[in-house]
């Protein structure tokens, strides 16, 4: 799966992925490979991302969104 998190500053990151667990509006959900698509608001908390390589990446974000279809995940965020 390919994932981009972009704020108004910056891309974030811009790679390929495992899995990806985010804060939801009403409760925290993870992304793996062939989810059905999804767009979500998200809340403040901690995004966490299980990298091609098996590490485990952080980035924590005050609200934002996130839309996932055909192994493509995009998160709109503010940090």
């Amino acid at each position: 799966m390919k994932l981009e998190i972009l704020t108004p500053q910056e891309k974030l990151y811009d790679d390929e992925i495992e899995m990806v667990s985010l804060p939801g509006t009403i409760g925290s959900f993870s992304i793996l490979k062939n989810h059905a698509p999804i767009i979500s608001t998200l809340t403040s908390g901690e995004i966490k991302i299980i990298d091609k390589n098996k590490n485990s990446i952080k980035f924590a974000i005050k609200n934002g969104l996130v839309e996932a279809s055909n192994n493509f995940i995009y998160v709109l965020a503010q940090v």
